[in-house]
């Protein structure tokens, strides 16, 4: 049994109540993450980020809390203290990506999606991995996508050498047919990160999502992020999706539309073929 004497301080400091034990979790490439056993039986995880943004923990805090407040939405770790510098969520136990846990999963979704939201943006900026999340309301939907999340990103993408201006020209032309490409519909509750990693698929038959960079926007973010990187039974996902909240005419159509903002920020942040992959998926659209 093994325990990090700075790690436990820190928690016990927050929770009250004594760590038993510790023991590292892989997978996280921004914050560190710890599992903890605590002398009440409770077994929780916490993030760590020294020198973490302002503001950054306090935002996935309240993406976690929005999407959670739908009665029979989208499952989210229960949140049990956070500070500028830490989270703490009580651990979900792994299980198996079942047939049942997706149908359920695509029908919680839904749901939260027709929670809605105030308007297309929210009411603070956020972070999407390490990197600001610009959240300024906008009239429509093809305005905050393009001046939000499309733009912003491939400007520093350009910035810092990640694309060239072959890369630049199809989606900026792209920008300029979202009004006519993006059917109209109310803001929905996103969690605005929603790839195969953000999915934690429960011993319970439950599934949760972590790492919300959460908004009021167009739902289609939402499953254009779960396709562009995967997700184990993602056509029973949305057969079930679209049971509990029909889509759009052709949304599968569009799903590459919604692709473009994620994978400019992964050539932000990782610079290889994101920014051509992004223009690949702008052509074909013009």
């Amino acid at each position: 049994m093994t325990r990090q004497p700075l790690i436990a301080k820190r928690a016990e400091e927050l929770l009250g109540a004594s760590v038993i034990s510790t023991a590292p979790v892989a997978g996280g490439d921004i914050s560190t993450a710890t599992r903890m056993r605590l002398n009440d039986g409770t077994t929780a995880l916490i993030k760590t980020h020294h020198h973490a943004p302002d503001g950054f923990f306090d935002a996935e805090v309240r993406g976690l809390r929005w999407l959670g407040e739908v009665d029979d939405g989208v499952g989210v770790p229960d949140v049990l203290a956070h500070d500028h510098e830490c989270l703490i969520l009580r651990w979900v136990e792994a299980g198996k990506t079942t047939v049942d846990a997706a149908v359920d999963f695509g029908r919680r979704l839904a749901r939260t999606h027709r929670a809605g939201a105030e308007g297309f943006g929210a009411e603070h900026d956020g972070f999407i991995g390490r990197l600001p999340l610009p959240n300024r309301a906008a009239q429509t939907w093809p305005e905050f996508y393009a001046t939000r999340r499309v733009l912003p990103y491939l400007k520093l993408a350009r910035d810092r050498g990640a694309a060239s201006a072959d890369d630049a020209a199809p989606v900026e032309a792209l920008v300029g047919r979202l009004a006519e490409l993006l059917p109209e519909e109310p803001p929905a509750r996103l969690h605005g990160d929603l790839w195969n990693g953000n999915v934690l698929w429960g011993l319970d038959g439950t599934c949760r999502v972590i790492d919300p960079a959460a908004y009021g926007g167009h739902r289609e973010v939402d499953l254009g992020m779960l396709a562009l990187f995967g997700l184990p039974h993602l056509q029973r996902v949305t057969d079930a999706y679209e049971d509990e909240h029909p889509l759009a005419d052709g949304w599968r159509d569009r799903v590459g539309l919604h692709q473009v903002f994620p994978l400019l920020v992964h050539a932000c942040l990782f610079g290889g073929g994101y920014a051509s992959r992004a223009a690949d998926t702008a052509r074909r659209y013009l």
